[in-house]
């Protein structure tokens, strides 16, 4: 019994001696596996940050593509917006030149008639208007179209032909002198002077399908009627022209030559 002690006594601390060592291995693998989730926790935080960075770079460059596409499309708006007025421009201007050559070539075909004085060109917002006193076309308070006035709407109607696509329209005026005689008021005689150059312009070839005839009377002046000179303006024939499209419908106002007086 006495030898056998030692043996025991030697083999307890043999596995107190294993069991520390373990124990001592095992405390520095936790201990390195804790340093090394906190790296790696470290590491976690590290990445998210820089994910977070790059992400909101990312959202501000999308921002700015965003507001990029925006003035694209501005700019994309501004010049369609540029072309379509630059091309009804281009379409204004190049009427504006038919127009303006239609008016010279009509006042040029009736110089002679111009510098006689008995016709009047003009033109305004595109619509051309030959005006004719009406002592050149008709006798006072008649509305036979004398000789004189023959020769003058003969050369008119001679331009007129070859302008095609336009609407000619024969408005008559007068003064506010009742008209007396066989008429029972400036309407008839007015409207009477506006057909018989209508018929007249007819027989000069112009087709029908583009006159029209007016009568005003007194009620559309271009000067004051308290004078001789103002009088005489106001009594006149003028013979507008525009284009189909553009052309007004006829006055309310307008009476036929056979309407009875008001």
């Amino acid at each position: 019994m006495r030898v056998a002690l030692p043996v025991l006594f030697l083999s307890v601390s043999l596995a107190a001696c294993v069991s520390s060592g373990k124990y001592q291995k095992k405390e520095a693998e936790a201990l390195a596996l804790a340093e090394g989730v906190k790296a790696e926790q470290t590491r976690r935080a590290e990445l998210q940050q820089r994910f977070e960075a790059v992400q909101k770079d990312l959202d501000a460059l999308n921002a700015e593509a965003t507001a990029l596409r925006e003035r694209v499309k501005g700019y994309e708006d501004t010049l369609t917006s540029t072309r379509t007025e630059l091309t009804s421009l281009k379409q204004q201007s190049a009427e504006l030149q038919q127009k303006s050559s239609e008016y010279e070539k009509m006042a040029e075909a009736l110089k002679g008639q111009i510098e006689a004085g008995r016709v009047e060109v003009s033109e305004l917002r595109g619509r051309m208007t030959v005006k004719l006193k009406d002592k050149i076309l008709f006798s006072s308070g008649s509305a036979r179209v004398g000789k004189e006035g023959k020769d003058a709407l003969a050369a008119v109607a001679g331009v007129l032909k070859g302008m095609e696509g336009k609407v000619i329209r024969v408005e008559g005026h007068t003064d506010d002198v009742p008209a007396g005689g066989a008429w029972s008021s400036n309407w008839e005689l007015s409207t009477a002077r506006s057909l018989a150059v209508v018929r007249f312009l007819e027989s000069q070839g112009i087709d029908p399908s583009r006159l029209a005839a007016a009568g005003y009377g007194q009620h559309r002046p271009v000067a004051a009627n308290d004078s001789p000179e103002g009088r005489s303006q106001n009594r006149r024939i003028e013979i507008v022209l525009a284009a189909a499209e553009d052309a007004p419908p006829l006055d309310a106002a307008v009476k036929p030559a056979s309407a009875p007086a008001p």
